[in-house]
């Protein structure tokens, strides 16, 4: 007969008190403030951290607009937000690696460890992937609690702007570092917030010619400040065989950043036969696409990618935070209290800000 005991030591430490938070509260448009919400427990392995900065993003647009990927992915109720800074306020009793006070972010991507790709070196695209903001609560409140596995200790020069949109700088720097950008000739289609950090990592990272599409004139002249060598209005495609011209056979990588089936077509139109397409753009339906003549024939390499690469991505992204070459200034517009969500929500859809940020303590 086996006898099993409790170890006190390994129960979860709950929570003291409530916090504030925004959560999905309805099957509609809009989140909710709640200032009474429960501080989350700590598990034995798990850290607790205040947070201090956020970001909005695309994702927390789709949340907040309800939409058809939204309406069928969220459960109501969830504490939304996934990209942050703060200090680790508790710590589980199995924690080793961290302490009370350190400044964190954390990769919001969680997987058990076990599956096929997270032993592999591929942990970021694991079967059993949940993300916070998503499936369990995020970082929207006061506090958040995240596996130790998944904190990332910030570096004391880098700044808390900066430290709190490194989930969608790790997009743009994994999309740009898979496709291998050193003296190429590139084309990034979309220059959306995550599409204007790829051509200032693209840049950062020795591209030899940097070209952007997009169609909303205010970004393809920000994309230029930013080291783009021209930028073109999609809407009229005649760039693409002025590109390939100016290219010889045209563009060596293509980063496609839209998810437009338009900017897709044009893309690997504009791309030579033997290049490289990183996609990370998500089309909002099935995509109408040329396979035989833009992929098959052209003997094109294409790269999907998601998320982050755990933990390259972030070694890569300290790396150039603290080169100083990156410019992300311009790109983070707004800061706004977390009382002003809607204010802030309001200026990030209608494109008045780029990045938005929202102070939480």
């Amino acid at each position: 007969m086996t006898m099993t005991t409790t170890d006190d030591s390994l129960s979860p430490i709950a929570g003291s008190g409530t916090m504030r938070c925004l959560t999905k509260h309805h099957r509609g448009v809009g989140l909710a403030f709640s200032d009474d919400h429960a501080i989350p427990a700590v598990g034995p392995r798990d850290v607790r951290i205040r947070v201090k900065k956020v970001g909005i993003c695309g994702t927390d647009r789709h949340i907040w607009e309800w939409d058809e990927w939204a309406s069928g992915r969220i459960p109501v109720g969830v504490i939304t937000g996934h990209e942050f800074v703060g200090h680790i306020e508790s710590v589980g009793s199995a924690v080793t690696k961290y302490s009370v006070g350190q400044r964190v972010s954390a990769e919001g991507h969680m997987s058990a460890g076990v599956d096929y790709n997270s032993r592999t070196g591929n942990a970021h695209i694991a079967s059993d992937t949940t993300i916070f903001g998503i499936d369990r609560d995020g970082c929207f409140a006061d506090y958040i609690v995240v596996p130790e596995e998944n904190v990332w200790p910030v570096h004391p020069d880098i700044d808390d702007k900066y430290a709190a949109i490194l989930d969608p700088l790790g997009n743009a720097v994994h999309t740009v570092m898979a496709a291998g950008v050193s003296a190429k000739t590139v084309l990034i289609s979309g220059v959306g917030i995550i599409g204007l950090m790829a051509v200032t990592v693209a840049k950062a990272a020795g591209a030899a010619r940097i070209y952007c599409t997009d169609i909303n004139p205010p970004r393809l002249e920000l994309a230029k400040k930013l080291g783009a060598t021209e930028a073109f209005d999609a809407r009229d495609d005649s760039w693409v065989e002025q590109v390939r011209r100016e290219t010889h056979e045209g563009v060596d990588v293509l980063l496609e950043m839209s998810g437009a089936p338009a900017a897709m077509d044009q893309g690997f139109r504009a791309l030579r036969n033997g290049g490289t397409a990183a996609l990370l753009g998500l089309p909002a339906k099935t995509v109408h696409f040329d396979f035989n003549a833009h992929i098959i024939f052209k003997g094109c390499t294409v790269l999907g990618i998601n998320g982050r690469k755990m933990w390259d991505t972030w070694y890569q992204m300290e790396q150039l935070l603290l080169s100083g070459k990156l410019e992300l200034d311009e790109i983070i517009t707004h800061e706004f209290p977390i009382e002003e969500f809607e204010t802030a929500f309001a200026t990030m859809i209608s494109g008045d800000g780029i990045k938005v940020l929202m102070n939480v303590s």
